[in-house]
């Protein structure tokens, strides 16, 4: 008999997750349909995104060969049947205080501070780079962490020296580099392009280093399809880039510098970006997410 929901205390809430205590030292991670773009939570879901994200993270978890934060399986006799598939038990992790990201291509806030600067986070890259860019090799610009309605800030690799030691500061980047790398060129194979994405963290009791959150999800990473790959654009995308341009589209009607909340999404946007995410998860696991949705019921 699985517990009901309304068993476990609620702990916090972030743009997309809701984290529970399990009663027995773990914590019940669940993804909500939320969407966020531009720091906003927006008013409207996307159907099935916390399948498609779990799921997603699930897959890597299991691929990668890093420590992580998994407490046990999806099916989990301890996740309630309310979110089932859309839930992960997890251990309680004292989080490092950094978004580490890694970057492939160029693009994003990332293309804004190279144009500023000509570098990301304090590394010199060469001149004539634009959007999409590849870049001669990954990077890593980390970022803090905001609350939820602030902006995440690049910082420099000094900075998170500063803050964790040289020591771990080093093992993050290592981490970090290592793990993007080995999911793009299992991307590559399935022919997408893992253009960026970001990774959390946390420490455990013995002091290791573990891997957490959610996992080169389409919300933490940009996909783009390989086949359609054109440096010098805008890409077409397997990841919420897709809602991020509609709403920075005449169509919208949002003055993005105004700091009004951003619009509801139409219809047709929101069916096109669960088609993009579900089509994310299904070409780089090679499984099928009406699988995953059998398998919770």
């Amino acid at each position: 008999m699985r517990p009901e929901l309304c068993s476990y205390d609620h702990v916090s809430a972030g743009k997309v997750r809701e984290i529970y205590d399990s009663g027995d030292g773990s914590l019940l991670m669940v993804a909500s349909d939320r969407i966020s773009a531009y720091d906003f939570v927006l008013d409207t879901p996307i159907p099935d995104k916390g399948r498609v994200l779990t799921a997603m993270s699930a897959f890597w978890f299991d691929l990668l060969d890093v420590p992580n934060h998994l407490a046990g399986p999806a099916d989990d006799e301890r996740i309630p049947q309310q979110v089932l598939g859309r839930a992960l038990i997890c251990r309680n992790l004292d989080m490092v205080p950094f978004e580490c990201v890694a970057r492939g291509y160029l693009t994003g806030s990332g293309l804004k501070e190279y144009r500023r600067d000509g570098s990301v986070c304090g590394v010199d890259l060469p001149d004539g780079l634009t959007e999409a860019s590849r870049l001669p090799e990954p990077i890593f610009t980390p970022a803090t962490k905001a609350e939820i309605g602030d902006h995440d800030e690049n910082v420099s690799f000094d900075v998170v020296e500063e803050r964790l030691g040289s020591r771990r500061a080093a093992e993050l980047r290592d981490a970090t580099l290592h793990i993007y790398s080995t999911a793009a060129a299992h991307a590559e194979e399935k022919g997408v392009i893992l253009a960026d994405t970001k990774f959390e963290f946390g420490i455990d009791a013995d002091g290791q280093l573990v891997l957490a959150d959610e996992v080169l999800t389409p919300d933490s990473s940009r996909y783009w399809p390989a086949d359609a790959y054109e440096e010098g654009r805008t890409q077409p995308s397997f990841d919420k880039q897709y809602v991020r341009n509609w709403l920075t589209g005449p169509k919208s009607g949002w003055n993005r510098k105004d700091g009004t909340p951003p619009p509801a999404l139409p219809g047709s946007v929101v069916e096109a970006t669960r088609e993009r995410y579900i089509e994310a998860y299904e070409r780089i696991s090679g499984l099928r997410f009406s699988d995953w949705i059998g398998s919770c019921v």
